[in-house]
């Protein structure tokens, strides 16, 4: 029998065409090398936490079941976003293509690359959203229970976006 992972990815675009890039992004990861069951959130607009004025984030959670090693994950991700123009100049900044490796299982880790859970998950509502209507009842690995992050948390700065309508 053979076994999958779990890992939950972020997805973020608010430069270029941002439905395009999101909608291209899930489909990239629909052909995951060694992955299976892609399922992905109902979309979110966010505000941009960035510097400068940044027009609203296209914001989505995605799970697949994946043999793929954290590392190759990650490595996977980032050639993903590199594909879409995605360039690493200014922190926070504006960017065509965000995938971030939020969960993998239950795995707790901290590499020079790679930190599992992704450490800024749980401030951030353009996360938590779209996670808990993909898993509602997740348990993160240090125990917490998503509901309890939910419950905690604010919609504000964040709406819910119809994949057809044009926001």
């Amino acid at each position: 029998m053979t076994i999958y992972h779990t890992a939950y990815i972020g997805l973020g675009s608010n430069l270029g065409q941002p439905r395009e890039h999101i909608q291209s992004a899930l489909q990239a990861l629909s052909k995951l090398p060694d992955s299976t069951e892609l399922i992905c959130s109902p979309w979110y607009g966010s505000k941009a936490i960035g510097p400068g004025t940044q027009a609203d984030y296209i914001n989505a959670v995605a799970a697949v079941k994946t043999h793929l090693t954290p590392a190759s994950l990650l490595e996977q991700l980032q050639a993903i976003e590199t594909e879409h123009g995605r360039q690493r100049e200014i922190r926070w900044g504006a960017r065509t293509l965000d995938l971030d490796l939020l969960l993998y299982d239950s795995v707790i880790m901290k590499t020079d690359t790679l930190e599992l859970p992704h450490p800024e998950m749980t401030n951030r509502n353009f996360v938590l959203y779209p996670l808990s209507d993909l898993a509602p009842s997740l348990q993160l690995p240090n125990g917490e229970m998503l509901a309890a992050l939910i419950s905690r948390s604010s919609m504000d700065g964040l709406y819910r976006i119809d994949q057809q309508d044009d926001h």
